[in-house]
């Protein structure tokens, strides 16, 4: 009894007779048969082109295809995590594997929603940079009321604070009160706060401490249009003399990444600008959210198909890859491993392919000889 108990829990660990295939396909019947077989999962293809490079094999465009619809596929489906949440589900219907002449139609439907999203995330960018431009002119406009508000001081004590070799104080206002004193030019616009030191040292010493900064911080970090990061920046006005200053300042400007903006020098003329700004950032912000809303819509209807066509395209990519290692000449030959067991279920695979492809004549099956190979290990599960 017990010995009998032993080998019956040997059985479960030894693998199932195995049989040498070989199959002679048409050419019109070749894609549906392998599809079927495919979908049985008991077959293990042999390659009879292995002296072969991957790149010089025959359906190796085919292949590119279908490489190029699963990028497709990758990127609306990050484009759908990233607007919409989107979570792509452990489990869907398992199609029927398309037939190449439905590949056309499946390239041509990818490619739509990929030149819709790329259209529309391109006039999302493009309106994002407008806001942000807008919105940094406003902080200007609003924190330079405040630069040319604050009490001036004299010219005198300026270049009293510049020969003693120390950096002009913060308070430091260059806008002089005597209508006989120099007049000074101002550059106003935006930099990243992180920035923003190594910024005034560089300026301080390119321009031999004769130009004067003031800063603020914007409270609320900006969005970055490209990256969507949040990035905390600073508003500076940039006193100089001088269009030789103002040319290696500017270049200061553009080596930081700081963001230049046309400032007025009257109170009225700020006001007026602020306004104009207002109104369009509200602009923006309207066609913004309409663009946002086209976006979530194409996503929408494309996100209920991704797991489908996802699993459509691999089947066709799977299929063209084992074609890749038939031999094809005037008819497709192809070798494998299958269990005994299920030789018959192999043939039934294969009348179903070469009835669905419509060819007139059948796929052959023959069993070769095993003398000389070693078999592959199959186990049967019940999963």
């Amino acid at each position: 009894m017990e010995n009998q108990r032993d080998r019956n829990s040997g059985i479960s660990f030894r693998s199932e007779e195995m049989s040498r295939i070989q199959i002679f396909l048409q050419h019109e019947s070749a894609f549906a048969c392998l599809a079927e077989f495919g979908e049985l999962g008991i077959m293990q293809f042999t390659d009879l082109n292995s002296d072969v490079n991957e790149f010089q094999r025959r359906f190796i465009n085919e292949v590119r295809r279908c490489d190029e619809m699963e990028r497709k596929l990758r990127y609306i489906e990050n484009e759908a995590q990233k607007c919409l949440g989107y979570k792509t589900p452990d489990q869907c219907n398992n199609p029927e594997t398309p037939m190449p002449s439905d590949m056309f139609n499946l390239e041509l439907k990818l490619e739509k929603w990929e030149d819709d999203l790329k259209e529309v995330n391109s006039n999302k960018e493009t309106l994002k940079k407008n806001r942000l431009e807008l919105v940094e002119l406003q902080h200007i406009l609003q924190k330079t009321q405040s630069f040319f508000g604050e009490a001036q001081q004299s010219m005198s004590a300026s270049r009293e604070g510049m020969g003693s070799g120390e950096f002009p104080s913060a308070e430091f206002q260059a806008v002089p009160t005597d209508s006989n004193a120099p007049r000074f030019n101002f550059l106003a616009g935006v930099i990243s706060r992180e920035r923003l030191p190594s910024f005034e040292r560089m300026l301080w010493r390119a321009c031999r401490g004769i130009v004067f900064l003031r800063q603020r911080e914007i409270f609320e970090p900006l969005e970055d249009p490209v990256t969507g990061e949040l990035i905390k920046k600073s508003v500076v006005i940039i006193f100089f003399q001088g269009e030789q200053l103002r040319t290696k300042v500017r270049k200061i400007c553009e080596g930081y990444k700081a963001s230049l903006y046309p400032c007025p020098d009257s109170k009225t003329d700020r006001d007026e600008m602020s306004m104009g700004v207002s109104t369009r950032i509200k602009d923006i912000e309207n066609v913004l959210h309409q663009t946002e809303e086209l976006q979530n819509r194409i996503l929408s209807n494309a996100a209920d198909d991704l797991p489908v066509l996802l699993r459509k395209v691999r089947k066709i990519k799977s299929v063209f890859h084992t074609l890749n290692m038939c031999n094809v000449q005037r008819t497709i030959v192809a070798e494998g491993w299958c269990p005994t067991a299920d030789v018959d279920i192999l043939h039934r695979a294969a009348r179903r392919g070469t009835e669905r492809s419509g060819a007139d004549v059948p796929a052959i099956i023959n069993c070769m000889d095993t003398h000389g190979f070693i078999s592959p290990t199959y186990h049967k599960t019940n999963k």
